[in-house]
């Protein structure tokens, strides 16, 4: 059975995986890294748990050690907003504690590691519509150019040492779970929460900007999906576009509409406009879907009935 460290356990992705790959592998065998003493008690009281910096090479190696782990999810990074506003943070988290992950890896011959990336690889130059798996990669933001190198890492890692590293490059994530952290798809949760508490949302991107995005029951089965494959189908390592729909702010806005008439949307862009015009506004992933057998199971409406109904209960029993 493998032993499965998530680093970035608290975030917005890795809280939903670690619980998930505790139904599939048994609570103790996913260990939560997070960076806190002091965890979500939906961690702590559900499996194991480890303080685990990735920039902290020794507390790395400790839970190793401790857990007896064969397998990392590297979960941890700064995000693209966030990486705007610090991008020497953003270079340290996203490189360094990759770097440290990849070295710890090698060094205890790990069956896996998986380094998600992201649709921040495409810059201003690459194809807008349905942008092709093998295209320039010129990114405008420190995420986007540190989630190149790392793709680019993880490929090296394979190819020198025999290392199986996998990572898929995730569109902008939807979830009522854990709220996002600094990302310039955030608007798209956001609405969400503001359209069942106020009923109006003023959004910090404009109505006709268009953007790859995907609900978290998705997110979590393509990246388990990746993480099951079998390695000699892979024709890819770290690089797989992935895809689930596209939509507009402002069709995300009409999606709402069809269950809460009332709402009302303004628009007011700021700073994070011009990251989500660099972006693209679909992905071609048939890479994904030939050699993994990729596809999602989420459109806008049925995420939106989904998302709308969760929040509705959050917030009928006091949680926003």
């Amino acid at each position: 059975m493998r032993k499965i460290l998530v680093i970035g356990s608290a975030g917005q992705i890795g809280s939903e995986l670690t619980l998930k790959l505790r139904d599939l592998y048994g609570n103790n065998n996913v260990i939560a890294g997070v960076i806190t003493s002091n965890p979500p008690k939906k961690l702590s009281e559900t499996g194991p748990w480890e303080k685990v910096d990735v920039l902290d090479r020794q507390e790395l190696v400790a839970a190793v050690r401790k857990f007896k782990v064969d397998m990392i999810i590297n979960m941890a990074a700064i995000l693209s907003a966030t990486g705007e506003e610090n991008h020497m943070l953003a270079w340290d988290v996203n490189m360094n504690g990759l770097i440290n992950v990849l070295e710890v890896a090698r060094e205890f011959k790990m069956k896996q590691v998986v380094v998600p990336s992201s649709i921040a690889v495409f810059g201003p130059s690459a194809p807008v519509n349905n942008t092709p798996q093998e295209t320039v990669l010129k990114p405008s933001t420190m995420y986007g150019i540190t989630k190149v190198a790392g793709e680019l890492l993880g490929d090296y890692y394979v190819e020198k040492y025999g290392l199986d590293v996998r990572g898929l490059r995730y569109p902008g994530i939807i979830s009522h779970v854990t709220l996002p952290g600094g990302g310039a798809t955030d608007y798209a949760v956001a609405i969400y929460y503001e359209a069942v508490k106020n009923g109006r949302y003023t959004c910090f991107v404009n109505e006709n900007t268009r953007l790859p995005m995907m609900y978290m029951p998705d997110c979590l089965k393509s990246t388990i999906d990746l993480m099951q494959a079998d390695f000699s189908r892979l024709r890819r390592h770290c690089d797989y576009n992935v895809g689930a729909m596209s939509f507009s702010a402002g069709e995300l806005a009409a999606s709402i509409k069809k269950y809460i008439p009332e709402f009302e949307i303004t628009y007011e862009p700021d700073s994070r406009q011009e990251i989500a015009d660099s972006w693209p506004d679909s992905v071609d992933d048939s890479a994904a879907r030939e050699d993994w057998g990729w596809k999602p199971g989420y459109d806008l409406d049925a995420m939106t009935r989904d998302m709308l109904e969760a929040v509705r209960e959050k917030h009928q029993v006091g949680l926003i």
